[in-house]
């Protein structure tokens, strides 16, 4: 090899590096806020959070506080890092919308998995509000017929899985489940164009709870998003398919630096 070639191969090898290294420092400064969805906590997350440590600081929260979308949003917001990525699941997709809209300076990017930017129906609010009948202290977890209906149907005799989504709502308690049940979120298609962040929807090609168009509907009303779903499962992504989701997350995250 002679020195000229010796020199540009050297030459590569640093800039390849120095890319590598600026890469890494993206990343590690790019904190994950990871909002789950109703009655669920922060352990939703629990099999996802190794594959997505390489990318920096992963913190998980819950919605435990405020009684409406905006009150959550402020809550979560008061004590967060000042700047981080909103990785919203379910009721979480609408927290983390709000966050992009009130905090737009320290909102990155945004990952919407199984949500919706659809209002409550009538139906689903009388639905939520007639198991409200029994005092807070009474509440035992969602029915079992609740949490099947999450899950992709391969998972309706899945006992542990089962356990896994109601532990989350006792966890979370009866106060929790009143606030949150009593709630009627009001949908924000018109307002999806206000929306300027770098933004992931991930859908499910089984759930039972949001259809593949209210999917389709966020992707068309955020510009620039990108539309990614997984397969075999149900609602509960993170926990039905927490690999393939962390996937996803991660060939797109890397899209960002």
């Amino acid at each position: 090899m002679s020195a000229r070639t010796r020199k540009e191969s050297q030459t590569g090898l640093i800039a390849s590096c120095v890319a590598s290294v600026a890469g890494r420092a993206y990343r590690e400064a790019m904190t994950l806020l990871l909002i789950p969805g109703f009655m669920a906590d922060a352990t939703l997350w629990d099999a996802m959070t190794d594959d997505l440590a390489p990318f920096g600081p992963v913190v998980a929260t819950d919605l435990s506080r405020g009684e409406d979308i905006e009150s959550m949003a402020a809550a979560i917001l008061s004590d967060t890092p000042e700047r981080f990525v909103a990785v919203g699941f379910s009721m979480g997709g609408y927290v983390a919308r709000e966050l992009a809209r009130i905090a737009p300076e320290r909102v990155e990017a945004l990952i919407l998995i199984a949500t919706s930017a659809r209002g409550d129906t009538e139906e689903l609010i009388r639905q939520r509000r007639s198991s409200l009948k029994a005092p807070p202290k009474a509440f035992k977890g969602l029915s079992r017929p609740a949490i099947v209906s999450s899950l992709h149907p391969d998972l309706a005799d899945d006992e542990a899985m089962i356990a896994r989504v109601r532990d989350m709502g006792l966890r979370l308690g009866g106060e929790v489940f009143h606030r949150q049940s009593a709630m009627a979120r009001a949908g924000d298609l018109d307002r999806l164009g206000e929306i300027i962040q770098p933004t992931l929807i991930v859908a499910a090609d089984a759930d039972r709870l949001r259809a593949r168009e209210e999917a389709e509907e966020l992707h068309r009303g955020i510009s620039g998003s990108t539309l990614e779903a997984v397969t075999h499962t149900g609602h509960m992504i993170p926990l039905e398919q927490p690999k393939a989701l962390a996937r996803v997350m991660a060939e797109w995250l890397k899209t960002l630096s």
